[in-house]
C-alpha cells in the first residue's frame, strides 16, 4: 500500500491511497488487499484530518471510464472538505426504487455474496 498527495488537489491534504496489487477494478482486488486498502485508509484519513484541521473528509473511489476513473489502477481519494468550500462537490440527482425491483436486487445480490 502507498499514499501519497495528489499533485492536483481539490483541497489542501487530498491525498491518494494505492494498493501494489495492481487491478484496474475494486472488485478485483484480492480480499487481502482489499482489507489492507481498509486499514490504510482509515490510517491516512486519521493523519489528513490531523494535519490539516478540517473535520470533514470525502472518500472516493471510481471504477471504469464511465464512473470518472481516470487512472486504470485502484486508488482512494481522501479529499478534506474545507470551510471554505474547498474540496468535492457532489451533484447527487437520486431516483426511486420500486419494492418489487428492489426484492429482485436484493436476492441477486445475495446469491453473489453466497458463492
Amino acid at each position: 500500500m502507498v499514499a501519497f498527495l495528489d499533485i492536483a488537489p481539490l483541497s489542501r491534504g487530498h491525498a491518494l491511497v494505492v494498493p501494489v496489487e495492481e487491478k484496474e477494478f475494486l472488485h478485483q482486488l484480492s480480499p487481502a488487499s482489499a482489507e489492507a486498502v481498509g486499514r490504510a485508509l482509515q490510517r491516512v484519513a486519521c493523519a489528513v484530518v490531523a494535519a490539516t484541521g478540517t473535520r470533514d473528509y470525502n472518500i472516493l473511489q471510481n471504477n471504469g471510464a464511465a464512473a470518472h476513473q481516470a487512472v486504470p489502477h485502484v486508488h482512494f481519494h481522501v479529499i478534506p472538505k474545507q470551510t471554505n468550500g474547498e474540496g468535492l462537490g457532489i451533484q447527487w440527482r437520486p431516483g426511486g426504487l420500486e419494492a418489487a425491483d428492489a426484492g429482485v436486487l436484493v436476492a441477486a445480490i445475495r446469491q453473489h455474496l453466497s458463492t
